[in-house]
């Protein structure tokens, strides 16, 4: 499953470590997920520093909010 239109990616971990993982999460505070993409994103900017590569720009979409209705009282 995934959330926000972003690609699920299969990652192979045994039964142990992935159970000592979520409790390991748990603890935390954080979901399994949210704590291996904050991981990668750190390990990707480090590389990134590391040999001059410019990060690239984020697309910002803006979405038109509406404006409340007025109260007819």
């Amino acid at each position: 499953m995934t959330t926000k239109g972003t690609t699920g990616r299969v990652v192979r971990i045994d039964d142990e470590t992935w159970a000592d993982y979520g409790q390991l999460c748990e603890e935390k505070g954080i979901a399994r997920a949210a704590d291996m993409r904050m991981h990668v994103v750190r390990e990707v900017a480090a590389w990134r520093k590391a040999n001059g590569i410019e990060t690239p720009k984020k697309r910002v979409v803006r979405v038109p909010r509406k404006k409340p209705a007025a109260d007819s009282d």
